[in-house]
């Protein structure tokens, strides 16, 4: 496919990838894509990334069950980001929550939690 070829991927054969709900515009995560994982998303219409700390490509959803629907691809100006809608279901957080950007910092400058749980990651992956 050539419109995969055409784009602009990091040293490491990455491109970064942001997931946003397809209903909301709420952005649920970022995450890299390689060229393997892209075409799996593509083909299969569920989210594929690789991931940089475990180097192992992987399926969103493939432990917890919380798929990614994918609705539509869409590339920025230089054609080195993703911008994914896709549809969630469950909590895109590894950590339990709706979205990974559930912290935000206050203007005593810590993190406060601003999300609620939806899952206990210790029960869904058996830690």
């Amino acid at each position: 496919m050539q419109a995969i070829a055409d784009l602009k991927y990091d040293s490491n054969g990455l491109i970064p990838a942001i997931i946003q709900d397809v209903e909301t515009g709420e952005v649920l995560m970022m995450a890299y894509m390689n060229e393997q994982s892209l075409r799996a998303t593509i083909e299969t219409g569920k989210t594929h990334f690789w991931s940089r700390s475990r180097q192992k490509y992987w399926m969103k959803g493939e432990s917890s069950g919380h798929t990614q629907d994918v609705v539509e691809i869409l590339i920025d100006c230089d054609k080195d980001t993703l911008v994914i809608k896709a549809k969630q279901n469950g909590a895109a957080c590894h950590e339990g929550y709706h979205n990974c950007f559930f912290r935000r910092l206050t203007s005593a400058g810590e993190w406060e939690i601003v999300g609620q749980k939806m899952f206990d990651p210790d029960k869904v992956y058996k830690k």
